[in-house]
């Protein structure tokens, strides 16, 4: 698991927060990562569309889907040093299978961009 996060007022219970940057480019990404099994099932069913910047970090996730979901997300495979693979728009009401080499989710909004080859680095510095 990814080290302990701050979380602050504004995330929902059951989440910790990752400050990340996201490179080449040094994009900042706030990362919500669950840290109780019902908020990792709960994952972003009934939240409005994530701002650009926010994500979703599922840890040990293969697959994810998009059943009951009202927008689009774009969704980040990782491998296990957090590096992206592959990326893909996903509508609602879809699912995403397991590829291999994938160690890691990340849940996007659309108008986050992310690229295969990009990574996400730890970044110092308190999330509020």
């Amino acid at each position: 698991m990814l080290g302990s996060g701050v979380g602050g007022s504004g995330y929902p219970p059951g989440m910790r927060t990752l400050p990340f940057v996201l490179q080449p480019g040094g994009e900042r990404l706030i990362a919500e990562v669950p840290t109780s099994r019902r908020e990792r099932v709960r994952g972003l069913l009934g939240r409005e569309e994530l701002p650009p910047g926010r994500c979703l970090l599922l840890e040990r996730t293969r697959s994810v889907h998009t059943f009951g979901m009202r927008h689009a997300i774009r969704v980040a495979l990782l491998d296990r040093r957090l590096s992206v693979l592959a990326v893909r728009l996903v509508p609602p009401g879809r699912l995403v299978l397991p590829r291999p080499h994938v160690r890691h989710v990340l849940e996007c909004s659309c108008r986050t961009l992310l690229r295969p080859g990009d990574a996400l680095r730890m970044a110092g510095g308190r999330v509020d």
